[in-house]
């Protein structure tokens, strides 16, 4: 008897903002989504901005005005023939009871949901839709203050009291990212010993740093990094070394 694979929830997710959540969740639901045969559903729970949300309108505007854009989405419709993943709007308190909803009343059952959550640990329902997850993926920079704060509430996170509500299996992985090749690898090393110190698992992948991830498709003619439409171009994958993270972020996920 076939065993129905469950849906896996995760979260980029860290207390320091500028570090790249959003574009790390919009990245990975892309490439997942439109290239690798996986369906994806996204909650956009960060409240006001809901900058995943906005994103998609932007991104549909472009296709419509965009000949190089408008041609890659009809290739890519025709040749996977599924419609582009949904992003929900939600506040963190309600987003696991959408995505349950969502999954109630969906044909199609998302084999991954992504939740991109407020930078603030004490905005309501942060921490228990946290919990939650399967598995969280926070990125860092080799900044002292995002260390720190970084190391600081991922502790606090794993020492919470075991309370009925929470995912005992669930897994935090830390992961670098905004490279620079030009910064001296002694201080990555620093930090790494301090993070094995803790015990924490940190990813093999250093994710380059780029304009690129800056840029989204409306600022841009011919080529396409992030979108929520579609998927970023392989060379460019290549560049940031974003192909060798997705690789890593498959195995440990066993999707």
């Amino acid at each position: 008897m076939e065993t129905k694979k469950k849906t896996l929830k995760i979260s980029f997710s860290t207390q320091k903002g500028g570090v790249g959540k959003s574009t790390m969740t919009t990245l990975m639901a892309s490439v997942l989504h439109y290239r690798l045969g996986f369906n994806v559903l996204v909650l956009d729970c960060d409240f006001p901005q809901h900058s995943l949300t906005n994103m998609r309108e932007r991104d549909k505007k472009t296709l419509m005005q965009n000949e190089y854009h408008k041609r890659a989405a009809m290739k890519q419709f025709q040749s996977i023939n599924k419609k582009a993943y949904p992003i929900i709007k939600s506040k963190a308190e309600y987003a696991l009871e959408k995505a349950s909803e969502y999954i109630g009343e969906s044909a199609i059952v998302p084999d991954v949901i992504f939740f991109d959550l407020p930078g603030t640990a004490n905005t309501k329902g942060v921490l228990t839709t946290l919990k939650m997850m399967d598995f969280i993926f926070s990125p860092i920079t080799a900044d002292r203050l995002v260390v720190e704060s970084t190391l600081g509430f991922t502790k606090a996170f794993l020492e919470l009291p075991k309370t009925i509500e929470g995912n005992d299996d669930q897994e935090l992985w830390l992961f670098w990212n905004q490279v620079d090749g030009r910064e001296k690898t002694g201080l990555y090393e620093a930090y790494q010993s301090v993070i094995h110190q803790l015990n924490l698992p940190i990813m093999e992948t250093r994710i380059m740093d780029s304009k690129r991830f800056r840029k989204e498709t409306d600022d841009t003619e011919n080529y396409v990094f992030r979108s929520s439409l579609l998927p970023a171009e392989t060379q460019l994958l290549k560049a940031t070394k974003m192909d060798l993270f997705i690789e890593e972020f498959i195995k440990i996920t066993h999707l």
